[in-house]
């Protein structure tokens, strides 16, 4: 069997109807997989997809490639795996359409056999398309990785091999697999399977075979239980991942395919009682909903990016990720696996109702069945997913018809994997917009039929109210029944309510506002039916543009705008951690809530904001920076917070004390400070009890220079190299308040494919080569086009440029 990466050799360009001429705008332009086709397009304040794509256009767009395919590919099968071409992908091989994939987060396959033209070249082309069709930002086109496999007629197709660990002891544990064999040939066929279990370092453990014959133009499955001896059980501290390679052989023994696929021996439970536990042990999930982006590059899936976000999420606290509001890349649920961390995958954002003009509802009727196993089939073998959620804030989740869908989907997703949990984010105001002047009053009312982010963002305690209000217990109680983690958004006021009136019922935060963790993590540490809680966003994304921003109102031409970021907002500008890869202030708060972090962190508001009220929403944080390096007169009023358990927190300036201050007195785990800007050392010390427990310490930059660091100086050749841009003096302090244009250019053997900044409100373009930095930061991404070196260099006006090679092998 041939499998091999289908990537390069292709162009892209605006689909023309059949009468349409050509214009040079429309010309095809050679790039690489995976690719984003929005990203680079011209943004506007007009944009017909407005604040939901962050004033990016949609379109659609035909991809297009010519390919060799020899004489001796005539008696094999051909075909092309899609991991996910966003969205209504049609597949044409030399004008004759092979296939149709509605959903932009399916893997797909196109079996090319009937249309191949053998000896010769042949073009096949792909159609995408994205437009209003989405409440984010989606991207479009052939957004993630592409594979063509070439095999025999009788051969193991995508997601073949079906691995789970029924039956653990400490001792032993039972290894089911399950592998599909399909025949595409004329004949019957009998071969032979042959599993072969592998340890994680490489040994075998345990093996079977088993005969399997199966008829023409059909399916067979063979299963065999194995035996493993003293596992090693795969936890969020000790991710163990086994291999399962399968082989199939004639009767002669001649293998004709194989297939490898990662797995982890783990033991999932819940209850009320308990909670979540794996392997025995009590799990708490300091969860992050992630949606897909990639930030700079767009909506492109790479294998390094994706990797790169699991890493930082978890080394920022998170144990878990739910990924909002569509299924997970295949590329980041690998890192889960190999990082350990948790997984809710997520089937879909609507059911029958539509949340924006041409989303998939319509077509959800027809799909579902086909979704869900799409969904389970990427997912079942991983032991990072734990819960497959069926839906998020289903408009008519608490009707009786979304009863039934409630009860119909969770028995579908059961009927295909029964070993994880299912859950579905809940949001009872929205499930209930038809009837909500009885729940939630006029005002609230009438901004829900504008906007429901703003609609929440200004209930306030009112949203609480509403959320434990006898219409959304009984509205939604079938359809939280059906589940066996019942997810809800923004409804902590529930917790405590559903312990009383629903005492088997476990709960999970599956979406909770970043501004009140503090609260929601005491519910979670208290309540043993709380499993943990998924903050709004870990990761911030492109899209729903600025509703995490500060405003000032006193600013010239200001207008509340509700939770809709006027252009050019680009970024919600609500993730703990940016775009780049950058942690926020709120980041660090939240790692001292979990009770992962006893130093102090240093939060300083900008002076020249100082007194300035400010507007934000629950999405967002405020304006603080991790900084003592400012462009501000000696003496300046500003005002510093202190993020620290403990008692109290005193606060030094160049070795004098400018005070102590009592932890928790206006927020819990903060202490604030106001004081005078003079450059020097500020120092933060928290004591329990008059211990010190940790201190932290910020200093004001000296002469500063452009920086640039490369994460890994070694890069695979299918990997990305990431640049890390500063404005820093030489031990690194970075100067937050002096902004300029840094421009990067690459030479050897690698092309810059992203640049960008944390700036949520821009006009500048991901593609480079220049963009403006941002608190003193940038980001530059690089992919190599070959085994070699490669050196990026930046440069600005006025400072010495900075450069950094990395290898790529």
């Amino acid at each position: 069997m041939i499998r091999q990466p289908f990537l390069d050799g292709w162009t892209v360009g605006p689909k023309l109807g059949a009468f349409e001429a050509p214009t040079p705008e429309s010309a095809p332009r050679s790039v690489r997989l995976p690719h984003d086709a929005v990203r680079d397009l011209p943004r506007s304040a007009d944009s017909d997809q407005g604040v939901h794509t962050g004033y990016v256009p949609g379109g659609v767009f035909e991809y297009a490639k010519t390919f060799d395919v020899p004489d001796d590919w005539r008696e094999k099968t051909v075909r092309l795996e899609f991991e996910g071409v966003y969205r209504d992908a049609v597949v044409f091989l030399g004008g004759d359409a092979v296939t149709h994939e509605p959903n932009g987060y399916n893997a797909f396959e196109a079996v090319l056999d009937p249309y191949l033209r053998y000896g010769e070249p042949n073009r096949v082309t792909v159609e995408a398309r994205a437009h209003r069709d989405s409440r984010w930002y989606s991207g479009a086109g052939i957004y993630r990785p592409v594979h063509l496999v070439v095999a025999d007629p009788v051969h193991i197709p995508l997601d073949g091999t079906r691995v789970t660990t029924p039956d653990i002891d400490e001792d032993r544990a039972v290894v089911e697999l399950a592998t599909t064999v399909r025949n595409a040939s004329r004949h019957t066929r009998t071969l032979r399977l042959t599993w072969t279990l592998h340890s994680p370092d490489g040994s075998d453990v345990a093996s079977g075979t088993a005969p399997v014959t199966v008829l023409p133009g059909t399916d067979a499955v063979a299963r065999v239980r194995l035996a493993v001896d003293d596992p090693s059980l795969w936890s969020t501290d000790a991710p163990v991942l086994y291999e399962a390679r399968t082989a199939l052989a004639t009767e002669a023994g001649d293998v004709i395919d194989t297939d490898a696929a990662a797995f982890g021996i783990r033991r999932l439970q819940v209850d009320a009682a308990r909670g979540l536990r794996i392997n025995g042990a009590t799990v708490k999930l300091r969860g992050a909903c992630v949606h897909h982006d990639s930030g700079p590059l767009g909506a492109a899936t790479f294998a390094a990016a994706e990797d790169r976000r699991v890493r930082l999420l978890k080394a920022a606290g998170f144990n878990a990720l739910r990924s909002a509001h569509n299924p997970m890349s295949r590329a980041m649920l690998d890192a889960c696996d190999r990082h350990g961390v948790l997984v809710m995958d997520e089937l879909t954002d609507t059911w029958t109702r539509s949340k924006v003009a041409f989303d998939a509802a319509p077509s959800f009727p027809e799909r579902w069945r086909h979704d869900i196993a799409a969904l389970v089939a990427k997912d079942v073998n991983r032991p990072s997913v734990i819960m497959y959620s069926i839906g998020n804030e289903i408009l008519e989740l608490a009707t009786p018809a979304g009863s039934a869908w409630s009860r119909r989907l969770a028995e579908e997703v059961r009927a295909h994997d029964d070993s994880r949990f299912v859950t579905n984010g809940i949001n009872g105001i929205i499930a209930n917009l038809g009837r909500f002047r009885e729940a939630g009053g006029d005002e609230a009312s009438e901004s829900a039929a504008a906007d429901p982010n703003t609609m929440m963002a200004t209930m306030g305690d009112m949203m609480a109210r509403a959320n434990a209000s006898e219409l959304v217990t009984a509205s939604t109680e079938e359809s939280a029944s059906v589940l066996d983690v019942v997810g809800f958004n923004y409804a902590e006021s529930r917790y405590e309510l559903d312990r009383e009136h629903f005492p088997n019922r476990v709960i999970v935060g599956s979406e909770t506002f970043p501004s009140r963790i503090e609260q929601m993590w005491e519910l979670v540490e208290r309540l043993d039916h709380v499993i943990g809680d998924f903050t709004w966003t870990g990761w911030d994304y492109l899209g729903e543009a600025g509703i995490g921003r500060v405003d000032y109102p006193d600013e010239p031409g200001y207008t509340p705008t509700g939770t809709a970021g006027p252009y050019p907002h680009l970024l919600a500008g609500c993730g703990d951690i940016d775009i780049t890869g950058f942690r926020r202030p709120v980041s660090y708060y939240r790692e001292i809530v979990f009770g992962l972090r006893t130093d102090p962190y240093l939060a300083v508001h900008p002076p020249r904001h100082h007194g300035r009220l400010t507007a934000t929403t629950p999405w967002g944080w405020d304006d603080t920076v991790s900084s003592w390096t400012w462009d501000a007169a000696h003496g300046a009023p500003v005002t510093v917070d202190v993020y620290a358990p403990g008692d109290e927190v005193e606060l030094q300036l160049n070795g004098v004390s400018l005070g102590v201050a009592a932890v928790g007195a206006e927020k819990t785990f903060r202490a604030c400070f106001e004081t005078r800007y003079r450059p020097g050392e500020l120092v933060a010390i928290a004591r329990t009890g008059g211990s010190e427990i940790g201190r932290c310490t910020l200093r004001t930059a000296g002469e500063v220079g452009l920086a640039a660091s490369v994460e890994e100086s070694e890069v695979p050749v299918d990997g990305l190299g990431f640049v890390a841009i500063s404005l820093a003096d030489a031990d690194g302090v970075v100067a937050v308040d002096a902004d300029r244009l840094v421009t990067v250019t690459v030479a050897g053997d690698a092309e810059l494919v992203a640049l960008g900044t944390g700036r949520i409100r821009t006009e500048e373009s991901f593609s480079g080569p220049s963009v403006t930095t941002h608190d003193g930061r940038a980001l530059a991404i690089v992919r190599p086009t070959g085994p070699g070196v490669a050196t990026v260099t930046v440069t600005a006006d006025g400072l010495a440029a900075a450069s950094v090679s990395l290898t790529v092998s």
